[in-house]
Parts: structure tokens; sequence; C-alpha cells
């Protein structure tokens, strides 16, 4: 069989992965990343580049040719992600598949083609699928790794189909062989500017004053050394099934399938001291239908008998129609959960709960009510605004903050809201009676002031009248209010009532 391999190149990676994420966007952009002292372009947009700024540019260079365009910060997670995603939709095409460097995918073709009508036609349906997707390709076929990769970065035309590599990747550049600037650079002061100027040049020569990585990719281009296309392994999914010989229809026996599942796979997951965030409970019905239950778990856990009893309110409102002859169990999400401390009192082999996994179970219980994201707690933020001085995070996926973490200082009301006006008072004193949401209050005890200042740095619409003076007021009636009152304006406003 004739050896085949595929190069996808995606010249726009970040910068098309970018656009899908935020398809309001269509102006001219690019990504930009530190540099030294300064910012460059990392990637741009086709129509940034159609302007006259490129690739490598300076920020500052670049706001002078196009003052219009538009930047984001460049994060190379997001390419990385996107590679992994694509080699795994490529399985369609080949069954071997690895990612080739930071923007590209190689596949070996070897006897696949075929299934699409030959190379052409596979060709086509990739690129029109990514075309759907956003992403703009070249892409080369040859019979060796390197050609390909030569030829689908620098070949004149966006697609090649290479019946020999030698001839092919002949008149293209250096670069073609996967070298590096520092080699290219000095072989093209002696004249060795194209891959068919190695042929005419001494190998011996070449190899002492150039090192072994240049005959290397050389050879590995025109075929002379192998470079088989190295899959990286699939990781086995967290998923146990289980076949029953008679349909079933009652909760119960369907609770009992689901603990013998749940045991095989706490099994698995304490073998490889992870732990599961995610179940999701697959049932097939003996007519092909299926059912689905799921749960979400606020810590990681390999506790059959405590997830069992998560899944019961899931399972008693399935339809089970005419039975289910079928169960399957995945972990869709895990996580790392090593072997924890053994407690003496809750006999062998029993893991110790603590205050930490009791409040991680009780919002397990809330989550799969109301809904993981629902649950939220306050963390700690460096400011000395009030309304600034914390934020609002997930609680399922954060850690809860000790006493240490929240900076010391004057106490804050349990209940914060947008500042409520105090009509007709003006003096910079504390009021001793006044109005306050259809009631009549008199002040008990007054505490303060406690001036604070805008922070200057960020333009704040609530803070643009300036310093503000804190009063504590506990009043007659009852509620212990905190106002303020703005010299440069004068007035007196409410903000926060204490518990």
């Amino acid at each position: 069989m004739e050896p085949r391999t595929l190069s996808l190149f995606l010249p726009r990676l970040a910068s098309d992965v970018h656009q899908r994420r935020e398809k309001a966007l269509k102006t001219p952009f690019a990504l930009i990343a530190r540099q030294g002292r300064g910012d460059v372009l990392a990637c741009l947009s086709h129509s940034a580049e159609a302007l006259g700024v490129r690739r490598g540019q300076s920020l500052s260079e670049a706001r002078t040719l196009l003052p219009t365009l538009t930047t984001r910060p460049y994060d190379p997670e997001w390419p990385l992600k996107a590679l992994n995603g694509l080699r795994r939709w490529a399985l369609r095409y080949a069954p071997w598949i690895a990612v080739d460097g930071s923007d590209g995918l190689v596949m070996d073709l070897s006897g696949a083609a075929h299934l699409w009508g030959g190379e052409a036609a596979l060709v086509r349906d990739m690129r029109a699928r990514l075309a759907d997707m956003g992403f703009e390709t070249r892409v080369a076929v040859a019979p060796t790794r390197g050609a390909a990769w030569g030829l689908a970065r620098h070949a004149p035309a966006p697609v090649t189909l290479a019946a020999e590599a030698r001839e092919a990747i002949a008149a293209l550049p250096l670069a073609a062989l996967r070298l590096p600037a520092e080699i290219c650079l000095p072989l093209s002061r002696l004249g060795i500017r194209q891959v068919q100027d190695l042929a005419r040049a001494s190998r011996a020569t070449l190899a002492r004053r150039f090192g072994g990585d240049l005959l290397l990719r050389y050879d590995q281009a025109i075929g002379a050394v192998g470079e088989p296309v190295a899959a990286p392994p699939e990781d086995a999914p967290y998923a146990i099934r289980l076949n029953l010989p008679e349909p079933i229809g009652l909760a119960t026996d369907v609770m009992a399938g689901l603990e013998r599942l749940l045991v095989r796979l706490c099994a698995r997951l304490s073998a490889e001291e992870h732990g599961a965030r995610r179940l999701h409970l697959e049932l097939q019905r003996s007519d092909g239908t299926r059912a689905e239950a799921e749960i979400a778990l606020a810590r990681p856990m390999r506790d059959a008998p405590a997830m069992a009893a998560l899944f019961a309110r899931a399972v008693e409102a399935l339809d089970a129609g005419f039975g289910f002859d079928a169960m399957r169990l995945t972990a869709p999400l895990v996580e790392s959960l090593p072997p924890a401390q053994v407690t003496g009192t809750q006999g062998a082999g029993a893991r110790g709960t603590t205050d930490s996994d009791a409040l991680a179970d009780l919002m397990t219980r809330l989550g799969n009510r109301l809904g993981l994201e629902a649950l939220t707690r306050f963390l700690p933020a460096d400011s000395h605004i009030p309304e600034r001085a914390f934020q609002i995070a997930a609680a399922a996926y954060t850690e809860a903050p000790g006493a240490a973490a929240w900076p010391p200082g004057p106490d804050r009301p349990l209940v914060l809201f947008p500042p409520e006006p105090l009509i007709g008072l003006r003096a910079s004193g504390p009021p001793q009676r006044f109005r306050w949401r259809r009631r009549a209050l008199t002040a008990a005890r007054t505490t303060g002031p406690e001036r604070l200042t805008p922070e200057w740095w960020l333009d704040d619409p609530g803070w643009r009248s300036g310093v503000r003076d804190y009063w504590r007021i506990d009043t007659v009636e009852g509620p212990r209010l905190w106002l303020f009152f703005t010299p440069q304006d004068p007035g007196w406003w409410v903000q926060g009532e204490f518990a």
C-alpha cells in the first residue's frame, strides 16, 4: 500500500477561533501578545491583513497604519483546545491523526481516501466543512509527512495533491523542511535557498557545518527516512454497561442495576485516584428509544451508595415505557481525588467526612434541584469601595475563603443595595429624624464618619459625585442603616442595612 499523508494547515487558527467565540465582531481585528516591553500582533483576521498590517508587527506601528484596528488579548489555550477538538472531529476521515505544531493536523491517509471517492473528494469535503465552521485552511497530500507539511504551508495553491515527494518540494524554500531561521539564513548566504539546492551540495560538509537535523529533515521529506504519524492514545472513557436478560420497569429494579454499575465505576475511579463530578445514566427501552438521567456533584466523589441516593429522584421520574433492557453509566467529568485519611469511628475502609465535604454534599443535593450554577458564594476582591470589595462566584467550582482572606476593617452591612436618596436633608451632621421607605425613623445612636474616596483609576458612574462620608445609624424603630453624605453635592443617601 502506497503511503499517503495529509497535512492540514490553519494559518489563522487563533483569529478564527476568536471570531467563532465573538460572532458579532465584524471589523478588522488582531490578537495581541506581549513580547519584550511591547505588544505585537500574534494573529490577525483576513480583512486586517488586506488593509496592510501583518503578523509580528508592533501594535503601535499597526495602529499608525490602521487606527480602526480592533484588538483582543491572545490566549494560547484557545487554539490548543480547538486543535484537539478538530483532531477528534477529523477521525471521520482517517484513524491515525495527530496535532502538528500549534496550527495544524497531520493524518495518515493510507488506505482511507477511497472511502470518500479519492483524495480530491476527501479534501473538498474537509475544506467545505471547516469553512462552514469559520476556519481558513490549506491542505496538502504527499507520500511523506515532511513533504505534505511543506506543501501545505509554502505551495502557491491552497490545495496540493503530490504523487512524488522529491519533485513536489524541489522549488520550495528551505523553511518548507521545518528548519529554523538560524539554519535557513546562513544557507541562503551560501546560495542554498531552495530544497533542490541541497541535493547538489556535499552532505558531509552540510552535516559538519549545520548539524544532523538539516539532512534528517531533508531525508524525511523525500522519503529516505520514515516518519510515521504517531496518533496520541485515546483515554478510555469512564463508562460501564449492563445488559439485562428481561426488560425492567420498576424504579427499585433500575436503582438495583444502577448500584451495580456504580460499584464497578467507583472501583475504577479509586484505582486511578479520581472522583466523578458528573454522572450520566442512559437507559435503553425495549422498543429502541432511550431515557436519560444526569446528576452533577459539587465535589469529586467515588462513594457508590451516596451517588446512588442522588439518582433516586431522577430515576423515579423516568418513563419506562415497555421496559428497559440495557443501562449505561458514564462519568463525563472527573477530577483528581487522592486517598483520604480513614477515621477509626466509621469502620474499616470508611472515608472521613469533613465539614467542607458536608457542605459540598449539601450543594450537590441543592444543585441537582436548582442547578449548580444557581449556587454562588462571595469571594474577597482588592478594593475599598463597598460594592467592589467582593465578587460573586459559582460555589461548586471555587474554594471557600478563610477568615484571613477578608481584609480587616470596619464592619460592613449585611445587605448592600443601590444608594437611595433621603429627600430634604442637606446638613453635614448625621440626621436625627428622617423618612426612609415611607417610614419615619429616629436615630438612637450614630457612629462615624468614615470617609471613602473614589478609585481614580476606574471610571465608576456611581462614584462620580466624589468622596463620601459614611455613618452607621441605629434607629429607635429597629433598622440599623448605613448612610453616607456627599460634601461636593450636599445630600444624604442610604446604601445598606446591618443585621
